[in-house]
């Protein structure tokens, strides 16, 4: 009886991750792909601002959203804790850990976004600056704000590693989920290794880490779908 109130805790505790996981989807497109794509015009300062301006709200709403996000990232991570911390509590700390310095980067690097506000309400001690300026000043911050994502990938990567070490040894989700977890690891930190030593392959090779970093969607669906095997198999 004991054991079967814990099998279903378990499994009301994966559901709860898995939603939680699953939410991350629609919030981090949008701010991490819609709104920067639908605005931005890669090289071009003066379109890139004209549309900030013409659509501050899409802009605003993907600073707003982006926070939020990563909130639901820390609440993922806190979920999988509960849910994984009885395989290896070092490990799901680590993971955690992870995910924390990710979040605090993610905010300080929204100081960015928030700077190109600034210099669009155009304040008084800014009236030094002509435009031609100011449009070059606030679509800097928007390049550094895109930079900044690129460096936190680092964390992006170096979460699932132990994730998907808790996972493969967890015996209530396939190993398969776990080893897929690493390949998707190891996309995102060559994705930053390439943009930080081999920029020139950037470009080339975008398309191949964006295809391997969709591993991580696995997880995602087995706990939303599945949640944990009824019977646990044994691990080594």
């Amino acid at each position: 009886m004991t054991k079967g109130r814990d099998m279903t805790s378990k499994k009301r505790q994966a559901r709860i991750a898995g939603l939680l996981y699953l939410m991350l989807l629609p919030t981090g497109i949008f701010s991490l792909i819609y709104v920067p794509s639908t605005l931005a015009v890669f090289g071009d300062a003066a379109a890139t601002i004209q549309n900030i301006e013409a659509s501050e709200l899409l802009y605003r709403s993907g600073i707003y959203v982006g926070l939020l996000s990563s909130l639901i990232y820390l609440l993922v991570a806190l979920a999988l804790y509960r849910l994984l911390k009885d395989v290896s509590e070092k490990q799901a700390i680590l993971m955690v850990a992870f995910v924390v310095l990710s979040v605090a980067a993610s905010f300080a690097n929204s100081f960015n976004q928030l700077a190109v506000l600034i210099i669009l309400s155009k304040p008084e001690f800014l009236s030094a600056f002509d435009p031609a300026q100011l449009e070059g000043a606030a679509y800097l911050f928007i390049r550094l704000y895109s930079h900044g994502n690129q460096i936190i990938q680092v964390f992006w990567g170096l979460w699932l590693i132990p994730m998907g070490i808790l996972v493969y040894r967890s015996g209530f989700i396939p190993r398969i989920i776990g080893i897929s977890l690493w390949i998707a690891a190891a996309a995102y930190l060559l994705s930053n290794f390439t943009f930080l030593l081999l920029p020139q392959y950037t470009a080339a090779l975008y398309p191949v880490f964006t295809a391997l970093e969709m591993l991580e969607l696995p997880i995602i669906l087995w706990l939303v779908i599945v949640g944990v095997r009824a019977s646990p198999v044994e691990t080594s």
